[in-house]
């Protein structure tokens, strides 16, 4: 058998193989690196362009939500520039219907028409996804017409509120000429009244059937007649350019009145006040004035009540000069009137000296007085003709009011005033005074200024 011997290697050899092995190890491991960054170079490569695609495509998502949001928003302004046209027209169609406009009802209608059609094809747009392709613009022209139609409604409101401003107008000149009028005719009915004579207590009255209504329903009278002096008083003062206010503040200090013309019941508080003083003596307090038994007084004043109440005052004082009345009438005259009021309504005294004198004036002014005297002067008589008499009371300044013996001149003032007023009313001054008639009571007439409070209105007995 053959032996196998060992290769004979020599030691170089061996060194070069070595080398040799190592330098391919190297070899390979180089070329893998290099394999290696190239897959992770295209790999990044490849994962940013897959970035990019991303954000790319929520870019474009995001506009086109932006775009589909302002074309909704453009859907709706027009929908509501719409809609504030039809406001419009339809107030514009209320408008023409009074007074009948045929041409601008007809207007109002066809833009009624026209736009509910384009509210229809806004509908259809919505449910199509028809946008329009310029949603800004839209926008603008919709804010626009919808400007428009919002001025226009107000416009057609301001003439409304016009027109009804003018109907009012023209119905309060009409119930200004209802009052005029209606003031003309009871001014004629209260000098056809005066002038007559005539009251309202039966001729055939006897003295044993007086009642307080007898009593309430002649003062009704003669209130009326004091007021119509007043107003006669008022005249003469401006036509004699007298300063009222100071005048009523001499009268009544620190009273705030509701309105100007109440500053007359100032002036008709100090006509009463003059007038009605001594009412409760039998005599009227007349100097040299006798009277008969007190049994007897009764059948006298009720006597000179029936003797006096159909006669004109004037023709009465011509016929009896020195009467009792004729007393009374120069004595509250030349009391009432001073001297520097007659002068300055008048221009001198002559009335005053003819009083004096035992005359009496022939003048529109003094007739008024006799009037209204008369009227006192019965009211006295058949007064004294009641038994128990009738009583006289009036109420201080500053009272606490009471509508069981007070009425107020200005209650419907009270009433109907918004102000804030104090919770207790009190008395400003009294204006006419108040009767009692055994259990009768007859409430005085109070002003309350503007600082009282509300008031009810009285149930009792009225004097106006």
């Amino acid at each position: 058998m053959e032996t196998v011997k060992p290769s004979a290697v020599t030691p170089g050899k061996k060194l070069a193989r070595g080398f040799a092995k190592v330098l391919h190890l190297r070899a390979f491991i180089g070329i893998a690196q290099v394999d290696g960054l190239k897959n992770a170079d295209e790999n990044l490569k490849d994962e940013a362009n897959m970035d990019k695609a991303t954000i790319n495509w929520t870019l474009n998502t995001e506009d086109e939500e932006l775009q589909e949001r302002i074309a909704m928003e453009a859907l709706l302004a027009k929908l509501f520039a719409s809609t504030s046209t039809v406001k419009a027209a339809y107030a514009q169609l209320q408008f023409a219907q009074s007074p009948y406009d045929p041409d601008g009802i007809q207007d109002a209608d066809q833009v009624v028409v026209s736009e509910l059609k384009r509210l229809s094809e806004l509908k259809q747009c919505y449910l199509k996804k028809q946008f329009d392709p310029s949603p800004e613009t839209a926008i603008l022209a919709a804010e626009s017409k919808e400007l428009q139609s919002v001025i226009k409604t107000y416009e057609i409101m301001g003439k409304k509120l016009e027109s009804q401003a003018r109907l009012k107008e023209s119905e309060v000149m009409f119930l200004r000429e209802k009052l005029e009028e209606a003031i003309r005719q009871n001014k004629s009915i209260e000098k056809r009244l005066n002038q007559s004579g005539q009251l309202s207590v039966p001729d055939n009255l006897h003295i044993t059937g007086l009642s307080p209504s007898h009593f309430i329903t002649f003062l009704r009278h003669t209130v009326r007649s004091i007021r119509s002096f007043v107003r006669l008083v008022v005249d003469e003062m401006r036509s004699a350019s007298w300063d009222i206010d100071a005048a009523v503040n001499a009268i009544e200090h620190d009273v705030v009145y509701w309105i100007e013309d109440h500053k007359c019941y100032a002036i008709e508080s100090f006509v009463c006040r003059e007038m009605f003083d001594s009412f409760h003596f039998p005599n009227f307090s007349l100097p040299n004035e006798s009277l008969p038994d007190k049994n007897k007084q009764r059948q006298m004043f009720f006597g000179r009540f029936n003797e006096l109440k159909s006669m004109k005052a004037k023709e009465f004082l011509a016929e009896k000069p020195r009467s009792s009345f004729a007393k009374f009438c120069r004595v509250k005259y030349l009391k009432l009137v001073h001297p520097k009021m007659e002068s300055s309504f008048f221009g001198n005294l002559s009335q005053r000296s003819l009083l004096n004198s035992g005359g009496f004036p022939d003048t529109a002014f003094f007739t008024s007085f006799a009037e209204m005297a008369k009227k006192i002067w019965l009211l006295h008589c058949l007064a004294f003709s009641f038994e128990p008499q009738a009583e006289i009371f009036q109420v201080k300044k500053g009272c606490r009011f009471s509508d069981v013996y007070m009425e107020s001149v200005n209650d419907d003032m009270l009433l109907y005033s918004d102000q804030t007023v104090e919770s207790e009313p009190h008395v400003a001054f009294t204006v006419v005074p108040g009767f009692r008639i055994g259990k009768t009571v007859i409430q005085c007439q109070v002003y309350l200024s503007q600082h009282q409070t509300k008031v009810k209105k009285s149930t009792s007995s009225k004097l106006r």
